[in-house]
Order: C-alpha cells, then sequence, then structure tokens
C-alpha cells in the first residue's frame, strides 16, 4: 500500500511509524512544510494511560520517550499566595521538539520516508500523488485540505473567547503540574505550567477577553507580553523570565482556542484526516496529542486488515469518533470551567475552587480523587462537612449526605426524587397504588420525595391518567400519602403543580404509537387546550386556545386554590411546573409564545403570567414552607428558544417572585429540539445559575451513580440532586448508595423494620471495596 501523510506532526509521523510495524512493504512518505527541527510549541503532556497504548503499539519509541520524560503525581492549585496540593494524577511531559525527534529516529529506521520543506498544494492529491492509495491530511490545526473542503468533511470551526499565550521558562515547577490563579487591578488572569526537560517548563498564560483588553495585550510587543506576564506571575519564577519562541506569529502572540469539529473524515474514499485536521481538544486536559496517536494506531490497524480501502477507513472514522467524541465532550466541559473561572474563583474557598478545577472534565469524579489521593479527599469532605455541620464535624462525609435546608424544611441529605409521571389515577385521584409507590420511595432514604406533576384542574392535565388536586377529596387522598410518609421515614413531601396546557389531552405513554411522541387521545376523548399562542405542539396535536386575561384570571386561580390544597394536604414544599412546554412554559419559551401583547415578545414580557402566577403561589403558601420552580434552561433550539443565556435571567425572575430554589432542568418544548445528552448533561445550567446568580438550585438530568451526586454537590454545582429513573429501578437507591460508600450516619436513616437488610447490604459492599482495593 501507498500512504501519503501531509504534514509531519506526530499523528503523521506515528501512522507512518505503525504501518511500518505491522507491514514493512508498505510504501509511506511524510511531507512536511518545515524543517525538521521547527516547532513552535513548547512541550507536550501524556498520562500514563496514554503511555500504556503507545507502548503496546511499539515498546521501541514508547521507550525512547518515556526515557526522556518528566514524571510528576502532583497538582497544585495556587491563589493568590495559598496553594492546594493532591497527588495521584499521573502525568509525564516532553519537549516537542525532541518529541518530534524521536519520532523522526524512529520513522527513518523503519523505512519512512520523510521529506521536509515540502509545500503542498491541493492539485498535488490528484497529479503529484495520483498513484497513491490513501493520502492522509496530517497537516493540523489549520490543515489545508480540511480547509479547502470544509463542507465535505462537515467541519465546524468554534472561536473561544479565551485568550491565551504558549510561553516557557526556566523555573522548572518539578515538584507538580502548576495552576496559578493572580487577581489584577482588572481582574483575574492565570497560568497552566508543566516542566518538560530538565531546564525548561512549559508557561501558559490565560485569561478571559475582558481582561486581556483592560491588560492591553493586543497592542504589546511579543516580549512586552511576555514581561508583563513576568510581573504578574514573578512571585512563582524565582527571578526566572518568561520565554517567548512566537517571532514566526504576526501581531500578537496571543490567540483564541479554536474547537475544531468534523462530522466526516473521509473524502472520495481516499483522502482522510487525522490528529488536529479531524478535531481538537483544548490544551487544558492535554490530549491533543494523545488523540492524535491513538487517530494513528486506529488508522493503521484497519488499513492493514486486508479488508478494502474504503472499508478500513470507514471502519477508523466509526472506530475514532466515539474515543473522540468522549474526549472532546471532556475537553470542552474543562475549556468551558477556565471560561469560567472568575464564576467559581469568587464563589468558593480554595479548597472547594481546586476541586472544581480537578473534576472539571467531569472524567475525573468523587471516587475517581479518592483512588488518586484518599487523603486529600478526605480532608475535602471533612471541610464540607465542617460547613455544614459546625467545626466540631472532624470525619469526612459522603458530600450528597450533607444535611440541607430551606426555610423551616431541614433535609437529612441532598438526594431527591425527581417528579416522575406515572398516569395512573382515575379522575386526578391517587389511590393505593400512589400510597405504595410514594411510601416506598419515602422509605428508601431520599431526604425530599416529589409528587408526579399534580395538576390544577382536569382540563389541565396530560393524560386521563395523571393526578389532580382541584378538589377536596384530591387533598385527602393525598393527606393519606403525606401522613404515612412522615409518620414512618424521615422524608419531606413536595408537590410539583403544573398545568399541562398544549401538551394536554394525549394517551399515556405505553398508548402511543413509538413513531408518535405525546400521541392525542381520540378526537372524541380530548378536552379543550389553552396556551400562551394557538400553536399546536406537533403537527397532529390539538390546537390549543391562546388564553385570554379571563383564562389567565381563571388559571392563576387555579393555581392559587392547588396551594391552599397541598398546604392542608401535608404538603412540605411546593414547585410549580413552568418547564417542558407545558401551560405556564409556553409563554415562557418564544418556541410556543407568538403574542403581539404584553405577555409576548421580549424575555420581559414573556415572563410577565408565570412570575404573576408564582407570586400569587407564594402569597397563599406559608412563610416556614419553601417553594421552587422547575424551568426550561435551556430549550435546545439555537435562537429561536430559550438560550443558556436567558436561564439565568429566568431564574432571577422566579427568586425575586418568591420562590426559594430553582430545579433546572431543559428542553422539552418542542420535539425538534436537538440536546446534547450525555450523563449530567443538564448540570451545567444548575452551575451557571447557582454560581453566577447566587441561587440556590436543584440539579437533574442523567444523574445515575453515586459519585455524580458527590461531584455535583462538592464541587458546587448545585444544592441537592434530582434522581428520576434509579429511583425507579431501586426506590432504595440512597440506602444502597450509603453502603457502597460505607456510610453510616445521620444523612441515611434507615428503616428498623428492615435492620438485617441494611447490615447485609453493608456487609456485602465492605467485601467488594476489599476485593477491588
Amino acid at each position: 500500500m501507498k500512504v501519503i501523510c501531509l504534514g509531519g506532526g506526530p499523528a503523521g509521523l506515528y501512522l507512518g511509524i505503525s504501518l511500518k510495524l505491522r507491514n514493512p512493504d508498505h510504501e509511506i512518505t511524510v511531507y512536511e512544510r518545515n524543517k525538521p527541527d521547527d516547532t513552535f510549541g513548547w512541550g507536550i503532556v501524556f498520562s500514563d494511560q496514554t503511555v500504556d497504548n503507545i507502548t503496546a503499539n511499539d515498546p521501541v519509541s514508547a521507550q525512547r520517550i518515556v526515557n526522556e520524560f518528566i514524571h510528576w503525581d502532583l497538582i497544585d492549585c495556587h491563589v493568590s499566595g495559598s496553594v492546594e496540593r493532591s497527588a495521584g494524577h499521573g502525568f509525564i511531559g516532553l519537549g516537542r521538539k525532541r518529541f518530534l525527534q524521536l519520532l523522526h529516529e524512529r520513522a527513518r529506521e523503519l523505512g519512512v520516508v520523510l521529506k521536509f520543506e515540502q509545500e503542498i498544494e491541493i492539485d498535488d492529491i490528484d497529479t503529484r500523488f495520483a498513484d497513491a492509495d490513501v493520502i492522509v491530511a496530517s497537516d493540523g490545526l489549520n490543515s489545508k485540505i480540511r480547509n479547502t473542503y470544509r463542507e465535505e468533511f462537515g467541519c465546524k470551526i468554534e472561536m473561544r473567547p479565551n485568550k491565551f499565550v504558549w510561553l516557557g521558562t526556566h523555573q522548572t515547577f518539578r515538584d507538580a503540574f502548576t495552576f496559578i490563579f493572580e487577581r489584577t487591578e482588572h481582574g483575574w488572569i492565570w497560568a497552566h505550567a508543566y516542566q518538560f526537560d530538565e531546564n525548561t517548563s512549559t508557561f501558559i498564560v490565560e485569561t478571559t477577553p475582558e481582561v486581556y483588553d483592560a491588560l492591553g495585550f493586543e497592542d504589546m510587543s511579543h516580549e512586552q507580553s511576555a514581561e508583563t506576564c513576568r510581573q504578574i506571575f514573578e512571585d512563582y519564577l524565582d527571578g526566572h523570565t518568561l520565554l517567548t519562541n512566537s517571532a514566526h506569529v504576526r501581531g500578537s502572540a496571543w490567540i483564541n482556542f479554536p474547537a475544531v469539529y468534523c462530522d466526516n473524515w473521509i473524502k472520495d474514499d481516499r483522502v482522510v484526516l487525522i490528529g488536529d485536521a479531524a478535531h481538537t481538544a483544548h490544551f487544558s486536559i492535554g490530549s491533543g496529542t494523545k488523540l492524535g496517536l491513538e487517530d494513528a494506531i486506529s488508522l493503521a490497524h484497519h488499513l492493514d486488515s486486508g479488508e478494502p480501502i474504503t472499508s478500513a477507513l470507514r471502519q477508523y472514522q466509526e472506530e475514532r469518533k466515539i474515543d473522540v467524541l468522549r474526549l472532546q465532550n471532556s475537553a470542552r466541559n474543562a475549556m468551558i470551567w477556565f471560561e469560567n473561572v472568575p464564576r467559581y474563583i469568587d464563589a468558593f474557598d480554595l479548597k472547594q475552587f481546586n476541586y472544581s478545577m480537578l473534576t472539571r472534565s467531569q472524567r475525573v469524579s468523587h471516587e475517581n480523587l479518592r483512588l488518586r489521593d484518599e487523603a486529600w479527599l478526605n480532608s475535602m469532605e471533612t471541610h464540607l462537612a465542617q460547613r455544614h455541620l459546625g467545626e466540631a464535624a472532624n470525619d469526612p462525609v459522603p458530600p450528597m449526605f450533607l444535611p440541607f435546608s430551606l426555610r423551616d424544611m431541614s433535609l437529612q441529605n441532598r438526594v431527591c426524587v425527581s417528579p416522575m409521571c406515572m398516569y395512573s389515577a382515575a379522575d386526578g385521584m391517587p389511590d393505593d397504588w400512589h400510597l405504595v409507590h410514594y411510601g416506598g420511595l419515602a422509605k428508601g432514604g431520599a431526604a425530599l420525595v416529589y409528587t408526579e406533576m399534580t395538576n390544577v384542574s382536569a382540563e389541565g392535565r396530560i393524560t386521563p391518567g395523571c393526578t389532580g388536586i382541584w378538589s377536596d377529596a384530591h387533598t385527602d387522598a393525598w393527606r393519606r400519602i403525606t401522613d404515612f410518609v412522615h409518620q414512618h421515614t424521615q422524608a419531606k413531601m413536595a408537590i410539583q403543580i403544573g398545568h399541562a396546557g398544549p401538551k394536554g389531552s394525549t394517551l399515556e405513554p405505553w398508548k402511543w404509537d413509538p413513531k408518535i411522541l405525546d400521541e392525542p387521545l381520540p378526537e372524541h376523548e380530548q378536552w379543550p387546550l389553552l396556551s400562551a399562542s394557538a400553536i399546536p405542539f406537533d403537527t397532529y396535536s390539538p390546537v390549543p386556545q391562546a388564553m385570554t386575561s379571563e383564562d389567565m384570571d381563571m388559571v392563576l386561580e387555579q393555581h392559587v386554590a392547588a396551594v391552599r390544597r397541598a398546604d392542608k394536604a401535608g404538603f412540605d414544599m411546593i414547585e410549580m411546573h413552568a418547564a417542558h412546554g407545558y401551560l405556564l412554559s409556553s409563554f415562557i419559551t418564544p418556541v410556543l409564545n407568538q403574542r403581539d401583547d404584553e405577555y409576548g415578545g421580549s424575555l420581559e414580557n414573556r415572563l410577565r403570567y408565570p412570575v404573576a402566577v408564582c407570586r400569587a403561589m407564594r402569597a397563599v403558601w406559608p412563610q416556614e414552607k419553601p417553594m421552587s420552580v422547575r424551568i426550561s434552561a435551556h430549550d435546545w433550539m439555537g435562537d429561536d428558544g430559550v438560550t443558556e443565556q436567558d436561564a439565568l435571567l429566568i431564574a432571577q425572575a422566579f427568586i425575586e417572585a418568591g420562590a426559594d430554589i430553582i430545579n433546572v432542568s431543559t428542553g422539552q418544548t418542542s420535539h425538534s429540539a436537538k440536546p446534547q445528552p450525555g450523563r449530567m448533561f443538564q448540570t451545567p445550567l444548575s452551575d451557571i445559575i447557582r454560581n453566577d446568580g447566587d441561587i440556590p438550585t436543584i440539579a437533574v438530568g442523567n444523574i445515575y451513580e453515586t459519585d455524580h451526586v458527590n461531584s455535583i454537590i462538592a464541587a458546587g454545582r448545585a444544592d441537592l440532586v434530582c434522581l428520576a429513573r434509579p429511583h425507579l429501578a431501586d426506590p432504595n437507591w440512597t440506602l444502597h448508595a450509603a453502603a457502597e460508600l460505607g456510610y453510616q450516619g445521620p444523612g441515611a436513616t434507615e428503616q428498623h423494620q428492615y435492620f438485617l437488610g441494611y447490615r447485609q447490604a453493608h456487609t456485602l459492599a465492605e467485601r467488594e471495596r476489599e476485593a477491588t482495593s
């Protein structure tokens, strides 16, 4: 096979090495526009896992690389002169130039042809290289091939807002990978520093665009820029200067990070993207080179598999896109964290700030930190326990088992059973089924148990099976359930009060045609619908009536009446449902609100009616009891819907109207929405509202592991965490989590009647921990 690699960075070189290892008869030529020793970076970073991967592929080159690596396990986080240190992180640094030299040496040994100072034109693909079987675009971040055919590669490039500059220094930071955060008169600026040879470290300086402009970096020469950074970080440089090697760059040495995403990596069944040409990962997790090397290993494997080239390229793309997407998602999380450093550094103390930084990518979880540095994590858990239990608390407590209070309601832990529609009532009446359902959930250890969305009227239901609270009989039925919960468990009960609006009159979900979401009832069984505008939820949905002022008054009074009944029914907390395209949500989202009166248009206008309902509900709900509002903080509809920028404004409006906490959900306002699903995928919206707005929040959405809950609470991304499906599968999820973590304390109250069962659960979990330790 004849393969041409256009670009002599790590990905192209390592592909040549990997192909030659598999078959010495392959003809591999690497073309590079620069000289052999021209490289403008400083150092590169690998994790220990990456070293394992390249060792399995080529032990010879891996050993040469390892022989020259600088290895460290520590991470230091300095904030204005104070430091937190944690261990067990396992990173390796090496100079980029030396790394390329080692790859050059190994490639030549194996017979890879290296040609430098070769400028390649696009026409060369079909002329000069017409006889090549495969053309590999390994030409990096600014790939000429990818940029020429961006549409065919489905390429999207996001220029991120933060500014950063690559510098070097002879201050070695020998002990640890070091993060330094310094407050200037204009705001925060920070450095990522790590040693890569005996005498030199990379020193990346990053800041927000506002601080960059205020400090005047745009108008500085490269030398002036480096000197200004030296002055800012001089307390950490031990008299050393900061070095720049960016003379080849015109204008400012500072750049914005380009996040590169390609839907397709193959063109004409012959040209294929690899490494930074296909994808980038933010430097804050140091994985760009890792991805390129692992691309090379995969592509070499498939090209040498005996499969036709077309099939081999497809299999390479299918295999790598999954891993790349996973790592890009983590890198994106880390990138966004650094873009919002002021949010966290001003809200958290140093220990929690360091925890937030260590877990920023969501690849490092709570228990993963325990494996890395148990002593540090124990100190973090003890620190949080002292904040919430008092200075006398000397033992670590898993964050999910810390108490939390809202007004006079005290919760024994941070776990909530999320509202989940059961569609099992007749005429809105909860019955024995609901008693067993909610009673079982309350016995399972969660501190707060939500009802399903409970409707303010028969016409406000989603389906005929939805519960309600529009009559005294409903009040009495709910009272039976809350009495049981309060008599037999430590759990508190919250009722979610809502009106289905344009999403009403549908069949129960298990009756839907699989191809029709929210399938309507047969026409003769439907009831009239109300909404902000006369817009059907989907093409096949009934058309709702746009609410008149009389309708608004009626529905507001229905909510008020429901709140009064909720108090009589013994609920500890109420939640107003203003999410997911239901009635109040239909006013907030422009997807469903196209009114031209004072209730439409601007966000302020669209919030007017839901805020009025919130105020009215709060006014009749006892002052000692808390109130929540559930919102869709993002519609996943681009600029056509509610966006991330609107989320905090929406939350603030409801807090000002009397809510105590915001239940932060997203989407479900249109079947055309395109969410970005993944574990904890809605939690970043909770993070924004909580830490930018100083507003208590509840996180919800694809949260299903103890690690998720502990990480969210410890990192300050929410105050409470709602889990839905995990509780359907296991009503005792919280008590099983306590056994899994070896926790026995006031945050996990067990039922006396089940004493022996929980003892066995703890014993079995202890054996499992011992077996895996």
